[in-house]
């Protein structure tokens, strides 16, 4: 499999699989792999009972550090589909299939999506890989997973598409109640700081800016130079509310608040859903959570 410039996937509209990889199934189910959860979520909605679909970085999983284990090198050889977010997202995934040795077909769900540039420290390459952030990029996910289901597994199509039918159904009416709720935001609240840069298509979308500080991430505790980069984005911003994933001292939210007065914000979520006991184990649920946490956090 090629790579591109900053471990961005490319493919054709589909790569075939070798017509053996189909046979490591269970008996009635296409054997399915998905990169990380919210991808996983997608496939599900659209293949149903049909699949047997396994996710590499699971819920609360965090893919920019992930590293694959034998056992997901296992799993990858015996698939006969593995859909990847393309976009630079899966930086370890070229080495995964490579030692794998698959012949399943890998399937880019983000193809046809216009990419948002993004540069810094915690770029991924030349194109910013949270596409998903966008209902309406989720919907062409549907799409391009519904597409190669079909391809792989023609037998299914009507089932894929009905599927698809009604998953798109879902997404058109959870953007309008997005919308809706985004409109009732004061315009010039709908400023806030985050602590990684995983929101642009949701910011181009749906009009909420979003600044995230170079030097914070989701991979450490936030250090006494980064809380300084948080407190001069939100003065410079005039953000009115800020979320912060990984700063878990209560003083250091304390200092925050008290410095910028900015409303201290909820979780959002960004890269993964939550195991059953948490607020987003569905795309849906992640998308519903996140815009409720920004409206109650920016209302006036």
């Amino acid at each position: 499999m090629a790579a591109a410039a900053g471990g961005c996937l490319l493919a054709a509209d589909f790569w075939a699989p070798d017509p053996a990889a189909a046979q490591g199934r269970s008996p009635g189910k296409l054997k399915v792999i998905a990169s990380f959860s919210i991808l996983g979520d997608l496939v599900k909605n659209v293949g149903g009972d049909r699949l047997e679909v396994a996710t590499l970085v699971g819920a609360n999983g965090n893919a920019h550090v992930y590293a694959p284990s034998p056992a997901d090198a296992r799993k990858v050889a015996d698939a006969a589909v593995v859909f990847v977010n393309g976009l630079g997202f899966e930086g370890w995934l070229d080495r995964l299939v490579k030692a794998s040795g698959t012949k399943a077909a890998i399937i880019v769900a983000t193809k046809g999506i216009e990419p948002l540039a993004r540069a810094g420290e915690h770029d991924h390459g030349r194109s910013d890989p949270h596409a998903w952030q966008s209902i309406a990029n989720a919907r062409i996910y549907v799409a391009n997973i519904r597409d190669a289901l079909i391809a792989i597994d023609a037998a299914g199509k009507a089932y894929y598409e009905a599927n698809a039918a009604a998953y798109l159904a879902k997404l058109d009416a959870l953007e309008r109640d997005v919308r809706d709720t985004i409109a009732r935001i004061p315009s010039e609240r709908r400023r806030v700081v985050t602590s990684h840069d995983a929101f642009g298509y949701f910011e181009s979308a749906y009009g909420i800016h979003f600044t995230a500080p170079q030097g914070v991430s989701t991979e450490a505790e936030a250090s006494a130079r980064d809380v300084a980069a948080i407190i001069s984005a939100i003065r410079q911003q005039k953000a009115a509310a800020v979320f912060l994933e990984n700063i878990t001292d209560p003083r250091l939210v304390r200092q925050i608040a008290s410095e910028t007065g900015a409303k201290i914000g909820g979780v959002l979520y960004s890269d993964a859903l939550t195991d059953a006991t948490g607020d987003a184990t569905t795309y849906i649920d992640l998308i519903r959570h996140n815009v409720g946490q920004l409206a109650s956090a920016l209302a006036s």
